[in-house]
């Protein structure tokens, strides 16, 4: 298969194993910046903190909840110093996972490398993951529209009764928009945040063959997780080892469905020109003669005698 071919020469797999370290890398200082905003919310909602502050001393009794509540307080005091250097170092993760999506999108096409400035790189990768961002936001709000609530109060406005076969019928809808918005991502990916950018059509072709892989994997996993996470154990590191496979998975399927991408397109293929053609003479001395040069001498020798004595004798 040439698109498992092309994975493997432009080291899919190498590619695929950093991209799933720096996510996990780049959720720490997204995990901060979202305590800090979280604490805003909390230092302007005064009657919301009284509400959690009481269900933290009814759940939990003893010194255990006065170490919870101080702790919140702490962290509400400290948002804004929290959320600057959670800030500031999501930035720099994010363009660096950025940088590396890119670049490893860029040799499954393998596009030929231009060295540009350091300030516009950083540049480029910032637009790029912007345009991320934005193209993340509204899948997450496409596919908030195909779950059942949502859609349960559609029917309701228009004073549609619910019926159990709109479960199943919403149950769908909510699977086809997932597919329909991870295609929209995957092909974005794929198309715009190389280096230099891919072709759309085949572009398309692998971001919805990503897209069904995609959703294959969510419905799986899913199933999973309900699993696993019955157990202490799962329940403890479920979530973490889940987050690392979900990230190494999607890395994957986004680096192969790239190389599917560059194997369809014929312009991809990046040929490098000759060399210059080198034209040297030749010049070959021979000493002596060869041996058989020396028998056809000898040969010619022994005709030609016989040919003279003769000549001789018939003079006489």
């Amino acid at each position: 298969m040439r698109a498992a071919k092309r994975f493997n020469e432009q080291r899919g797999g190498f590619f695929a194993g950093g991209l799933t370290y720096y996510t996990i890398f780049a959720l720490f200082p997204l995990l901060m910046v979202g305590f800090a905003v979280f604490g805003f919310v909390l230092a302007s909602h005064p009657d919301l903190l009284k509400t959690i502050d009481g269900k933290i001393r009814e759940s939990v009794s003893g010194a255990l909840s006065q170490q919870l509540v101080g702790l919140m307080n702490s962290a509400i005091d400290a948002r804004a110093s929290v959320g600057l250097i959670g800030l500031a170092t999501a930035s720099w993760a994010g363009l660096t996972w950025m940088s590396h999506l890119r670049v490893a999108l860029s040799e499954m096409w393998a596009h030929p490398v231009h060295r540009v400035g350091y300030v516009r790189t950083k540049l480029s990768d910032l637009t790029a993951m912007i345009g991320t961002f934005l193209v993340t936001m509204l899948t997450i709000a496409l596919t908030a529209l195909g779950h059942l609530r949502p859609m349960a109060t559609v029917l309701s406005l228009f004073g549609i009764p619910e019926l159990p076969i709109f479960n199943l019928v919403f149950r769908l809808i909510s699977i086809l928009i997932s597919v329909l918005v991870a295609w929209l991502m995957f092909t974005w990916m794929i198309a715009r945040l190389p280096r230099q950018p891919g072709r759309l059509g085949t572009s398309m072709q692998a971001g919805l063959m990503a897209a069904i892989g995609f959703e294959l994997f969510k419905q799986v996993a899913s199933i999973y997780l309900r699993t696993v996470l019955r157990s202490p154990a799962g329940a403890a590191f479920g979530p973490v080892l889940g987050l690392m496979v979900f990230a190494n998975v999607t890395a994957y399927l986004v680096l192969f469905a790239t190389a599917w991408a560059a194997t369809k397109d014929p312009h991809s293929e990046h040929i490098e020109p000759p060399g210059p053609a080198i034209i040297s003479p030749r010049i070959q001395v021979e000493e002596g003669l060869g041996v058989r040069q020396t028998v056809a001498a000898l040969i010619a020798g022994a005709v030609g005698a016989l040919t003279i004595s003769r000549l001789f004798r018939r003079r006489r």
